[in-house]
């Protein structure tokens, strides 16, 4: 099987991650995308989490009627950061024979370089390169120079084309603080699961 991975903190989910994994299974030909949530991301330790299992949960809600689209909850229980290359190879390992390909946006892959491993991650999976205004996709030639790869190193990456939805999960979390809609930016059932349990209502989301 073709496997995208799509890993974040998904705190909340809303419509722009759900569009953007449909345009990489599409375009990339994706018979699954496994919606990764992370335990504890390398890059936001500092910051206060909703819990592992109801950001499942809004997940589940919010990819419920797609056969394609699963949770995957392998970092529930993983002691430490999530790194994205420990995830890559227990999914290899977990399911072998199966092509993955990690999904990430164009301004991330400029910070591929200062991630945990980066080569083994380009061993471990295809890019899908979501392409986004405002970070202009690296030419392969740049990224393999930072990351000092050899010429003939089998990088194996593909752009995906999304329509621009500003949407972020901060600014979901703040206008949920505020008592502002959030209609039409998360799922129906996702906005009903955060008033029936009270998330985000008194978030004070830190400066930055």
């Amino acid at each position: 099987m073709r496997v995208g991975v799509f890993g974040g903190t998904f705190d909340p989910v809303h419509l722009g991650h759900l569009i953007l994994a449909e345009q990489c299974r599409e375009q990339a030909r994706l018979d699954r995308v496994l919606f990764v949530p992370a335990a504890l991301p390398p890059h936001k330790r500092e910051q206060a989490l909703t819990p592992f299992a109801q950001r499942v949960e809004m997940l589940t809600l919010a990819i419920s009627g797609h056969s394609a689209f699963r949770v995957e909850e392998l970092e529930k229980d993983r002691i430490g950061p999530s790194f994205t290359v420990d995830t890559l190879a227990h999914l290899q390992h977990a399911r072998p024979g199966d092509d993955l390909f990690f999904i990430l946006g164009s301004d991330s892959l400029r910070d591929l370089p200062l991630w945990y491993e980066p080569r083994r991650i380009l061993e471990l999976a295809t890019l899908l390169i979501v392409e986004r205004p405002d970070a202009l996709m690296m030419p392969e030639p740049t990224l393999k120079g930072q990351l000092r790869l050899e010429e003939d190193f089998a990088l194996r990456m593909q752009a995906i084309s999304s329509p621009l939805v500003a949407i972020a999960s901060r600014d979901i979390r703040q206008r949920i603080a505020s008592r502002r809609s959030v209609r039409y930016l998360i799922p129906r059932a996702v906005e009903a699961y955060i008033q029936d349990k009270g998330l985000y209502q008194n978030q004070t989301e830190p400066e930055v």
